[in-house]
């Protein structure tokens, strides 16, 4: 993909791109609090679950259908009307939700003209619906949203833990075999194939919401 296909994805899903994707960290913030994180071992293993069996893998099924179906507004809203109602914590369908709202504002150079794009969308499906939209593969697009998201929630630790830049970088490189495994276990599935099993995520975003400080939204 060696061409404007390439540049866009890279844009898109840029820590500059105006998503406020720097505000969340999907209850790791609770985690380190509670102990769970407080390494960069400990952050990898966590994320590296994450990815595997949690809300990470969800959300790359939900890509991959928006991708499928990016012509489609009616389609596009049932996948976000799922995508919110999946979400193990209140503050984590309002995270998809407020970033999927800004990614559609701020995409909207990139939109096709005559294109029928609903304005709220989840993230996942408003980022799967505009690279099917400029006919970037599915594979790339999945395994590129999950790298950012993964990039924004180790920055997120670097500042919590907190773990050094290094350190930091060294978990996204050890990260980057099960963002590749999440990217091809999701291929093929379907919307019934959509859960998870990281309980102790969920439950560090539920416990967030009452968290007495915090420096995130989620």
């Amino acid at each position: 993909m060696a061409d404007a296909r390439l540049i866009r994805l890279l844009t898109w899903l840029s820590p500059a791109f105006p998503t406020g994707g720097f505000a969340y960290s999907q209850g790791l913030e609770w985690a380190v609090e509670a102990g769970d994180v407080t390494s960069a071992a400990s952050l990898a293993a966590w994320l590296a679950d994450v990815l595997a069996h949690g809300g990470a893998r969800s959300e790359a099924i939900l890509l991959r259908h928006a991708h499928a179906a990016h012509d489609d507004a009616a389609r596009l809203e049932e996948l976000t009307e799922l995508a919110a109602a999946l979400a193990p914590a209140r503050e984590r369908a309002m995270e998809s939700m407020a970033q999927g709202v800004a990614f559609v504002a701020a995409a909207a150079a990139w939109w096709p003209k005559r294109a029928c794009v609903p304005a709220e969308l989840a993230y996942p499906v408003a980022v799967g619906a505009l690279a099917g939209a400029h006919a970037i593969e599915v594979e790339d697009a999945a395994a590129a949203y999950l790298h950012a998201v993964m990039a924004n929630l180790v920055s997120a630790a670097v500042r919590l833990v907190p773990l050094g830049q290094s350190a930091g970088l060294g978990v996204l490189a050890a990260l980057e075999a099960p963002i590749l495994g999440c990217a091809r276990g999701t291929r093929g599935a379907g919307l019934d194939e959509i859960g998870g099993a990281c309980f102790r995520a969920d439950i560090a975003a539920m416990r967030h919401e009452t968290q007495y400080t915090r420096l995130f939204r989620s």
